[in-house]
Protein backbone atom coordinates (compact mmCIF):
# COMPACT_ATOMS: atom_id res chain seq x y z
CA UNK A 1 0.00 0.00 0.00
CA UNK A 2 1.41 3.33 -1.09
CA UNK A 3 1.97 5.97 1.54
CA UNK A 4 1.22 9.66 1.05
CA UNK A 5 4.92 10.28 0.77
CA UNK A 6 5.22 7.67 -1.93
CA UNK A 7 2.29 9.24 -3.78
CA UNK A 8 4.08 12.54 -3.88
CA UNK A 9 7.42 10.98 -4.89
CA UNK A 10 9.24 12.35 -7.92
CA UNK A 11 8.04 10.74 -11.16
CA UNK A 12 4.55 9.86 -9.90
CA UNK A 13 1.66 11.13 -12.17
CA UNK A 14 -0.22 14.15 -10.83
CA UNK A 15 -3.93 13.65 -10.10
CA UNK A 16 -6.22 15.06 -12.88
CA UNK A 17 -7.68 18.48 -12.19
CA UNK A 18 -11.49 18.87 -12.57
CA UNK A 19 -12.33 20.54 -15.90
CA UNK A 20 -14.65 23.50 -15.71
CA UNK A 21 -17.07 24.38 -18.51
CA UNK A 22 -16.31 27.64 -20.26
CA UNK A 23 -20.01 28.59 -20.26
CA UNK A 24 -20.72 27.47 -16.71
CA UNK A 25 -22.66 24.51 -15.34
CA UNK A 26 -24.36 21.89 -17.50
CA UNK A 27 -27.81 23.10 -16.47
CA UNK A 28 -26.99 26.57 -17.70
CA UNK A 29 -25.83 25.19 -21.02
CA UNK A 30 -28.97 23.08 -21.36
CA UNK A 31 -31.14 26.10 -20.57
CA UNK A 32 -29.34 28.19 -23.19
CA UNK A 33 -29.89 25.54 -25.86
CA UNK A 34 -33.54 25.09 -24.89
CA UNK A 35 -34.32 28.79 -24.62
CA UNK A 36 -35.13 29.40 -28.33
CA UNK A 37 -37.41 26.37 -28.40
CA UNK A 38 -39.08 27.43 -25.15
CA UNK A 39 -39.65 30.95 -26.48
CA UNK A 40 -41.24 29.59 -29.65
CA UNK A 41 -43.31 27.09 -27.67
CA UNK A 42 -44.56 29.81 -25.39
CA UNK A 43 -45.32 32.22 -28.24
CA UNK A 44 -46.96 29.71 -30.60
CA UNK A 45 -48.62 27.26 -28.17
CA UNK A 46 -48.86 28.36 -24.54
CA UNK A 47 -49.89 31.98 -25.17
CA UNK A 48 -52.58 31.18 -27.80
CA UNK A 49 -54.06 28.47 -25.53
CA UNK A 50 -54.10 30.77 -22.52
CA UNK A 51 -55.58 33.63 -24.55
CA UNK A 52 -58.29 31.37 -26.00
CA UNK A 53 -59.25 30.14 -22.54
CA UNK A 54 -59.55 33.71 -21.23
CA UNK A 55 -61.35 34.97 -24.37
CA UNK A 56 -63.91 32.18 -24.15
CA UNK A 57 -65.35 33.81 -21.00
CA UNK A 58 -66.00 37.18 -22.67
CA UNK A 59 -68.75 38.42 -24.97
CA UNK A 60 -68.54 39.27 -28.66
CA UNK A 61 -66.88 42.65 -28.12
CA UNK A 62 -64.39 41.28 -25.59
CA UNK A 63 -65.25 43.95 -23.02
CA UNK A 64 -68.04 42.24 -21.06
CA UNK A 65 -67.61 39.10 -18.97
CA UNK A 66 -69.99 36.41 -20.31
CA UNK A 67 -69.23 33.63 -17.85
CA UNK A 68 -70.13 30.20 -19.23
CA UNK A 69 -72.62 31.53 -21.78
CA UNK A 70 -70.27 30.76 -24.64
CA UNK A 71 -69.93 27.18 -23.43
CA UNK A 72 -73.71 26.86 -23.12
CA UNK A 73 -73.93 27.77 -26.81
CA UNK A 74 -71.95 24.61 -27.61
CA UNK A 75 -75.02 22.57 -26.72
CA UNK A 76 -77.80 24.94 -27.75
CA UNK A 77 -76.63 26.34 -31.10
CA UNK A 78 -78.00 24.21 -33.96
CA UNK A 79 -74.87 24.54 -36.11
CA UNK A 80 -72.55 23.49 -33.27
CA UNK A 81 -74.80 20.54 -32.38
CA UNK A 82 -74.65 19.33 -35.99
CA UNK A 83 -70.88 19.73 -35.92
CA UNK A 84 -70.68 17.68 -32.70
CA UNK A 85 -72.80 14.92 -34.21
CA UNK A 86 -70.65 14.83 -37.34
CA UNK A 87 -67.46 14.78 -35.26
CA UNK A 88 -68.76 11.69 -33.45
CA UNK A 89 -69.38 10.03 -36.84
CA UNK A 90 -65.88 10.98 -37.96
CA UNK A 91 -64.21 9.65 -34.79
CA UNK A 92 -66.11 6.36 -34.91
CA UNK A 93 -65.83 5.50 -38.60
CA UNK A 94 -62.81 7.23 -40.17
CA UNK A 95 -60.06 5.82 -37.88
CA UNK A 96 -61.72 2.40 -37.73
CA UNK A 97 -62.03 1.97 -41.50
CA UNK A 98 -58.60 3.47 -42.25
CA UNK A 99 -56.93 1.22 -39.66
CA UNK A 100 -58.79 -1.86 -40.90
CA UNK A 101 -57.82 -1.17 -44.52
CA UNK A 102 -54.23 -0.50 -43.48
CA UNK A 103 -54.16 -3.85 -41.66
CA UNK A 104 -55.56 -5.70 -44.67
CA UNK A 105 -53.15 -4.03 -47.08
CA UNK A 106 -50.16 -4.66 -44.80
CA UNK A 107 -50.96 -8.36 -44.38
CA UNK A 108 -51.79 -9.03 -48.04
CA UNK A 109 -48.81 -7.18 -49.50
CA UNK A 110 -46.45 -9.41 -47.54
CA UNK A 111 -47.20 -12.24 -49.96
CA UNK A 112 -47.57 -10.23 -53.16
CA UNK A 113 -44.62 -10.11 -55.52
CA UNK A 114 -45.13 -6.42 -56.22
CA UNK A 115 -46.00 -5.61 -52.62
CA UNK A 116 -43.53 -2.73 -52.34
CA UNK A 117 -44.93 -1.04 -55.45
CA UNK A 118 -48.48 -1.51 -54.14
CA UNK A 119 -47.51 0.06 -50.81
CA UNK A 120 -45.98 2.99 -52.66
CA UNK A 121 -49.18 3.57 -54.64
CA UNK A 122 -51.37 3.35 -51.52
CA UNK A 123 -49.07 5.67 -49.57
CA UNK A 124 -48.77 8.28 -52.35
CA UNK A 125 -51.94 10.23 -51.35
CA UNK A 126 -50.11 11.19 -48.13
CA UNK A 127 -47.84 13.36 -50.29
CA UNK A 128 -50.88 15.39 -51.42
CA UNK A 129 -52.05 18.32 -49.31
CA UNK A 130 -55.54 18.34 -47.85
CA UNK A 131 -56.40 21.28 -50.11
CA UNK A 132 -55.37 19.41 -53.25
CA UNK A 133 -57.16 16.25 -52.11
CA UNK A 134 -60.31 18.29 -51.46
CA UNK A 135 -60.23 19.74 -54.98
CA UNK A 136 -59.67 16.27 -56.46
CA UNK A 137 -62.62 14.75 -54.64
CA UNK A 138 -64.85 17.75 -55.35
CA UNK A 139 -64.45 16.72 -58.99
CA UNK A 140 -64.72 12.99 -58.25
CA UNK A 141 -68.10 13.53 -56.57
CA UNK A 142 -69.49 15.84 -59.28
CA UNK A 143 -73.15 15.07 -60.02
CA UNK A 144 -72.61 15.02 -63.80
CA UNK A 145 -71.48 11.49 -64.83
CA UNK A 146 -69.47 13.09 -67.65
CA UNK A 147 -67.33 14.89 -65.03
CA UNK A 148 -67.55 12.95 -61.77
CA UNK A 149 -65.74 9.61 -61.67
CA UNK A 150 -67.91 8.27 -58.85
CA UNK A 151 -71.16 8.83 -60.75
CA UNK A 152 -69.64 7.67 -64.03
CA UNK A 153 -68.90 4.29 -62.44
CA UNK A 154 -72.22 4.19 -60.59
CA UNK A 155 -74.29 5.05 -63.67
CA UNK A 156 -72.31 2.54 -65.76
CA UNK A 157 -73.11 -0.25 -63.31
CA UNK A 158 -76.75 0.85 -63.05
CA UNK A 159 -77.25 0.99 -66.82
CA UNK A 160 -75.76 -2.49 -67.16
CA UNK A 161 -78.69 -3.95 -65.24
CA UNK A 162 -81.42 -1.36 -65.88
CA UNK A 163 -82.18 -0.03 -69.37
CA UNK A 164 -82.42 3.73 -69.54
CA UNK A 165 -84.74 5.72 -71.78
CA UNK A 166 -83.44 7.43 -74.89
CA UNK A 167 -86.36 9.88 -75.09
CA UNK A 168 -86.65 11.62 -71.67
CA UNK A 169 -87.61 14.99 -73.21
CA UNK A 170 -89.93 13.77 -75.99
CA UNK A 171 -93.50 15.12 -76.10
CA UNK A 172 -96.24 15.73 -78.68
CA UNK A 173 -96.14 18.90 -80.77
CA UNK A 174 -99.07 21.04 -81.83
CA UNK A 175 -102.02 19.36 -83.58
CA UNK A 176 -100.68 15.99 -82.45
CA UNK A 177 -102.89 12.87 -82.48
CA UNK A 178 -101.51 12.07 -78.99
CA UNK A 179 -102.59 13.26 -75.56
CA UNK A 180 -100.88 12.79 -72.16
CA UNK A 181 -101.80 9.79 -69.96
CA UNK A 182 -100.04 8.46 -66.79
CA UNK A 183 -96.65 9.91 -67.67
CA UNK A 184 -96.88 8.67 -71.27
CA UNK A 185 -99.05 9.46 -74.28
CA UNK A 186 -102.02 7.76 -75.97
CA UNK A 187 -103.81 8.34 -79.28
CA UNK A 188 -106.96 10.42 -79.13
CA UNK A 189 -108.85 8.06 -81.44
CA UNK A 190 -108.83 4.27 -81.98
CA UNK A 191 -106.72 2.87 -84.81
CA UNK A 192 -107.86 0.62 -87.66
CA UNK A 193 -106.15 -2.06 -89.67
CA UNK A 194 -104.94 -1.00 -93.09
CA UNK A 195 -104.68 2.66 -92.04
CA UNK A 196 -101.10 3.83 -91.23
CA UNK A 197 -100.76 5.66 -87.90
CA UNK A 198 -98.54 8.71 -87.43
CA UNK A 199 -97.02 9.22 -83.94
CA UNK A 200 -95.01 12.45 -84.26
CA UNK A 201 -93.05 13.72 -81.24
CA UNK A 202 -90.60 16.55 -80.61
CA UNK A 203 -88.21 17.56 -77.84
CA UNK A 204 -85.23 15.21 -78.25
CA UNK A 205 -81.95 16.94 -79.09
CA UNK A 206 -80.27 15.54 -82.23
CA UNK A 207 -77.19 14.45 -80.24
CA UNK A 208 -79.45 12.57 -77.80
CA UNK A 209 -81.14 10.39 -80.41
CA UNK A 210 -80.34 6.64 -80.24
CA UNK A 211 -77.15 5.65 -82.03
CA UNK A 212 -78.97 3.28 -84.40
CA UNK A 213 -81.68 5.74 -85.42
CA UNK A 214 -82.23 6.01 -89.17
CA UNK A 215 -84.19 8.38 -91.39
CA UNK A 216 -87.89 8.12 -90.62
CA UNK A 217 -90.02 6.32 -93.22
CA UNK A 218 -93.74 6.70 -93.89
CA UNK A 219 -95.33 3.33 -92.95
CA UNK A 220 -97.14 1.46 -95.70
CA UNK A 221 -100.65 0.09 -95.11
CA UNK A 222 -100.93 -3.69 -94.62
CA UNK A 223 -104.12 -5.67 -94.78
CA UNK A 224 -105.14 -7.03 -91.37
CA UNK A 225 -102.36 -5.20 -89.51
CA UNK A 226 -101.79 -1.89 -87.75
CA UNK A 227 -98.77 -0.06 -89.14
CA UNK A 228 -97.32 3.31 -88.28
CA UNK A 229 -94.30 5.49 -87.65
CA UNK A 230 -92.95 7.13 -84.46
CA UNK A 231 -90.40 9.83 -85.26
CA UNK A 232 -88.87 13.17 -84.37
CA UNK A 233 -91.16 15.54 -86.25
CA UNK A 234 -88.77 18.49 -86.36
CA UNK A 235 -86.50 19.87 -89.05
CA UNK A 236 -84.07 22.73 -88.38
CA UNK A 237 -84.77 25.92 -90.30
CA UNK A 238 -87.76 28.24 -90.51
CA UNK A 239 -90.60 26.93 -92.66
CA UNK A 240 -88.71 23.71 -93.47
CA UNK A 241 -90.51 20.38 -93.37
CA UNK A 242 -94.14 19.32 -93.08
CA UNK A 243 -95.78 18.66 -89.72
CA UNK A 244 -97.28 15.21 -89.30
CA UNK A 245 -95.25 13.71 -92.17
CA UNK A 246 -91.71 12.25 -91.99
CA UNK A 247 -89.27 14.54 -93.80
CA UNK A 248 -85.93 13.43 -95.31
CA UNK A 249 -83.82 14.85 -92.45
CA UNK A 250 -86.01 13.54 -89.60
CA UNK A 251 -85.06 10.41 -87.63
CA UNK A 252 -87.19 7.58 -86.37
CA UNK A 253 -87.56 6.79 -82.67
CA UNK A 254 -85.62 3.53 -82.71
CA UNK A 255 -86.68 1.22 -79.88
CA UNK A 256 -89.77 3.23 -78.89
CA UNK A 257 -92.22 0.90 -77.14
CA UNK A 258 -95.82 1.01 -78.44
CA UNK A 259 -98.78 -0.70 -76.75
CA UNK A 260 -102.29 -1.34 -78.09
CA UNK A 261 -104.78 -0.71 -75.26
CA UNK A 262 -108.39 -1.83 -75.47
CA UNK A 263 -110.81 -1.50 -72.52
CA UNK A 264 -107.89 -0.61 -70.23
CA UNK A 265 -105.98 -3.79 -71.14
CA UNK A 266 -102.85 -4.17 -73.28
CA UNK A 267 -103.77 -6.50 -76.15
CA UNK A 268 -100.53 -6.16 -78.13
CA UNK A 269 -97.18 -4.41 -77.97
CA UNK A 270 -94.12 -3.86 -80.13
CA UNK A 271 -91.04 -1.71 -80.55
CA UNK A 272 -90.30 0.71 -83.36
CA UNK A 273 -87.59 -0.23 -85.86
CA UNK A 274 -84.56 1.96 -86.47
CA UNK A 275 -86.52 4.01 -89.00
CA UNK A 276 -89.42 4.45 -86.55
CA UNK A 277 -91.86 2.08 -88.26
CA UNK A 278 -93.82 -0.52 -86.30
CA UNK A 279 -96.40 -3.22 -86.91
CA UNK A 280 -99.14 -4.60 -84.65
CA UNK A 281 -101.38 -7.66 -85.26
CA UNK A 282 -105.06 -7.56 -86.20
CA UNK A 283 -106.22 -7.90 -82.59
CA UNK A 284 -105.08 -4.29 -82.07
CA UNK A 285 -107.90 -3.14 -84.37
CA UNK A 286 -110.10 -0.63 -82.55
CA UNK A 287 -107.55 -0.09 -79.76
CA UNK A 288 -105.75 3.08 -78.84
CA UNK A 289 -101.98 3.18 -79.20
CA UNK A 290 -100.09 4.12 -76.06
CA UNK A 291 -96.50 5.21 -75.65
CA UNK A 292 -95.89 4.10 -72.02
CA UNK A 293 -94.14 6.29 -69.47
CA UNK A 294 -91.07 4.03 -69.56
CA UNK A 295 -90.15 5.60 -72.89
CA UNK A 296 -89.83 9.03 -71.31
CA UNK A 297 -88.34 8.52 -67.86
CA UNK A 298 -85.34 10.68 -67.10
CA UNK A 299 -81.96 9.04 -67.60
CA UNK A 300 -80.38 7.82 -64.36
CA UNK A 301 -77.94 10.47 -63.23
CA UNK A 302 -76.28 8.69 -60.32
CA UNK A 303 -76.18 9.62 -56.64
CA UNK A 304 -76.04 13.08 -55.16
CA UNK A 305 -72.76 12.38 -53.34
CA UNK A 306 -72.50 15.92 -52.01
CA UNK A 307 -76.17 16.19 -51.05
CA UNK A 308 -77.28 16.53 -47.42
CA UNK A 309 -77.61 12.79 -46.79
CA UNK A 310 -74.32 11.56 -48.31
CA UNK A 311 -71.91 14.47 -47.97
CA UNK A 312 -70.36 13.36 -44.65
CA UNK A 313 -69.76 9.70 -45.71
CA UNK A 314 -68.36 10.98 -49.03
CA UNK A 315 -65.85 13.26 -47.29
CA UNK A 316 -64.90 10.49 -44.87
CA UNK A 317 -64.20 8.34 -47.94
CA UNK A 318 -61.73 10.92 -49.24
CA UNK A 319 -60.03 11.05 -45.83
CA UNK A 320 -59.66 7.26 -45.79
CA UNK A 321 -58.16 7.41 -49.29
CA UNK A 322 -55.47 9.72 -47.92
CA UNK A 323 -54.71 8.06 -44.58
CA UNK A 324 -55.09 4.33 -45.26
CA UNK A 325 -51.51 4.37 -46.59
CA UNK A 326 -50.25 5.92 -43.36
CA UNK A 327 -51.94 3.16 -41.35
CA UNK A 328 -50.60 0.51 -43.72
CA UNK A 329 -46.96 1.64 -43.37
CA UNK A 330 -47.05 1.69 -39.55
CA UNK A 331 -48.81 -1.65 -39.33
CA UNK A 332 -46.41 -3.19 -41.86
CA UNK A 333 -43.51 -2.05 -39.65
CA UNK A 334 -45.14 -3.75 -36.66
CA UNK A 335 -45.84 -6.84 -38.74
CA UNK A 336 -42.16 -7.11 -39.66
CA UNK A 337 -41.33 -7.37 -35.95
CA UNK A 338 -43.59 -10.36 -35.28
CA UNK A 339 -41.57 -13.58 -34.69
CA UNK A 340 -42.25 -15.87 -37.66
CA UNK A 341 -41.84 -18.88 -35.38
CA UNK A 342 -45.17 -18.09 -33.72
CA UNK A 343 -46.99 -17.98 -37.07
CA UNK A 344 -45.36 -21.21 -38.24
CA UNK A 345 -46.16 -22.92 -34.95
CA UNK A 346 -49.81 -21.99 -35.34
CA UNK A 347 -49.88 -23.42 -38.87
CA UNK A 348 -48.19 -26.61 -37.71
CA UNK A 349 -50.88 -26.96 -35.03
CA UNK A 350 -53.49 -27.03 -37.80
CA UNK A 351 -54.68 -23.40 -37.87
CA UNK A 352 -55.76 -22.09 -41.26
CA UNK A 353 -54.72 -18.65 -42.55
CA UNK A 354 -57.83 -16.91 -41.23
CA UNK A 355 -57.30 -18.38 -37.75
CA UNK A 356 -53.61 -17.41 -37.80
CA UNK A 357 -54.60 -13.87 -38.78
CA UNK A 358 -57.39 -13.54 -36.20
CA UNK A 359 -55.83 -15.33 -33.24
CA UNK A 360 -52.12 -14.68 -33.68
CA UNK A 361 -51.37 -11.76 -36.01
CA UNK A 362 -54.02 -9.31 -34.78
CA UNK A 363 -53.36 -9.85 -31.05
CA UNK A 364 -49.63 -9.37 -31.57
CA UNK A 365 -50.32 -6.19 -33.58
CA UNK A 366 -52.75 -4.82 -30.97
CA UNK A 367 -50.32 -2.19 -29.61
CA UNK A 368 -49.53 -0.91 -33.11
CA UNK A 369 -53.20 -0.90 -34.08
CA UNK A 370 -54.05 1.08 -30.96
CA UNK A 371 -51.38 3.69 -31.69
CA UNK A 372 -52.56 4.06 -35.31
CA UNK A 373 -56.24 4.31 -34.35
CA UNK A 374 -55.59 6.85 -31.58
CA UNK A 375 -53.36 8.96 -33.84
CA UNK A 376 -56.08 9.04 -36.48
CA UNK A 377 -58.68 9.94 -33.83
CA UNK A 378 -56.62 12.99 -32.86
CA UNK A 379 -56.32 13.87 -36.53
CA UNK A 380 -60.03 13.63 -37.35
CA UNK A 381 -61.01 15.74 -34.35
CA UNK A 382 -59.19 18.60 -36.10
CA UNK A 383 -60.33 17.89 -39.67
CA UNK A 384 -61.15 21.10 -41.51
CA UNK A 385 -59.66 21.32 -45.00
CA UNK A 386 -61.54 18.45 -46.63
CA UNK A 387 -64.92 19.53 -45.30
CA UNK A 388 -64.36 23.16 -46.25
CA UNK A 389 -63.27 22.34 -49.82
CA UNK A 390 -65.44 19.35 -50.76
CA UNK A 391 -68.82 20.27 -49.26
CA UNK A 392 -70.69 22.76 -51.49
CA UNK A 393 -72.37 25.75 -49.93
CA UNK A 394 -75.79 24.08 -50.04
CA UNK A 395 -74.53 21.10 -48.00
CA UNK A 396 -71.85 22.67 -45.82
CA UNK A 397 -74.22 22.97 -42.87
CA UNK A 398 -74.94 19.23 -43.07
CA UNK A 399 -71.21 18.35 -43.31
CA UNK A 400 -70.19 20.78 -40.58
CA UNK A 401 -67.53 19.74 -38.03
CA UNK A 402 -66.15 21.52 -34.96
CA UNK A 403 -63.02 22.86 -36.64
CA UNK A 404 -65.08 24.30 -39.50
CA UNK A 405 -67.65 25.73 -37.09
CA UNK A 406 -64.79 27.38 -35.16
CA UNK A 407 -63.66 29.06 -38.38
CA UNK A 408 -67.19 30.16 -39.27
CA UNK A 409 -67.94 31.55 -35.81
CA UNK A 410 -64.62 33.35 -35.57
CA UNK A 411 -64.45 34.87 -39.06
CA UNK A 412 -67.77 34.62 -40.93
CA UNK A 413 -70.10 35.37 -38.01
CA UNK A 414 -67.70 37.50 -35.91
CA UNK A 415 -68.30 35.66 -32.63
CA UNK A 416 -64.78 35.23 -31.21
CA UNK A 417 -66.07 34.29 -27.76
CA UNK A 418 -67.94 31.25 -29.03
CA UNK A 419 -65.08 30.40 -31.40
CA UNK A 420 -62.66 30.41 -28.45
CA UNK A 421 -65.03 28.18 -26.48
CA UNK A 422 -65.09 25.70 -29.39
CA UNK A 423 -61.27 25.77 -29.50
CA UNK A 424 -61.04 25.03 -25.77
CA UNK A 425 -63.62 22.27 -26.11
CA UNK A 426 -61.62 20.69 -28.95
CA UNK A 427 -58.49 20.86 -26.79
CA UNK A 428 -60.31 19.10 -23.95
CA UNK A 429 -61.41 16.39 -26.38
CA UNK A 430 -57.90 15.86 -27.73
CA UNK A 431 -56.04 15.82 -24.37
CA UNK A 432 -57.41 12.45 -23.09
CA UNK A 433 -56.67 10.79 -26.44
CA UNK A 434 -53.15 12.21 -26.47
CA UNK A 435 -52.59 11.14 -22.85
CA UNK A 436 -53.68 7.60 -23.71
CA UNK A 437 -51.32 7.52 -26.68
CA UNK A 438 -48.32 8.88 -24.72
CA UNK A 439 -48.96 6.46 -21.88
CA UNK A 440 -49.07 3.50 -24.25
CA UNK A 441 -45.86 4.61 -25.98
CA UNK A 442 -44.04 4.90 -22.63
CA UNK A 443 -45.26 1.45 -21.68
CA UNK A 444 -43.89 0.06 -24.93
CA UNK A 445 -40.52 1.74 -24.32
CA UNK A 446 -40.26 0.19 -20.83
CA UNK A 447 -40.83 -3.25 -22.35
Amino acid sequence: MATPAAAGAPGAPAPPRPRRSVTGTRRTVAALFLLPALVLLGALVVYPIGYSVVRSFYDQSGDGFAGVDNYKALFTDEGIRTALKNNVIWVVFAPTVATALGLVFAVLTERVRWGTAFKLVVFMPMAISMLAAGIIFRLVYDQDPDKGVANAVWVGVHDTFAESSAFPKAHPGRDSPLRPQDGGFITKAPVRTGVPVALPLVGVAPDQMPGGAEKAVQARPEQGKITGTAWQDFTRGKGVGTLGTPDPSELGYAGMKIEAVKDGRVVASTKAADDGTFTLPAKADGARLRLPAGNFKEAYNGLDWLGPSLVTPAIIGSYIWMWAGFAMVLIAAGLAGIPRELLEAARVDGANEWQVFRRVTVPLLAPVLAVVAVTLMINVLKVFDLVFIIAPGSSQDDANVLALELYRKGFSEDQPGIASAIAVFLLLLVIPVMWFNVRRLRREVRR
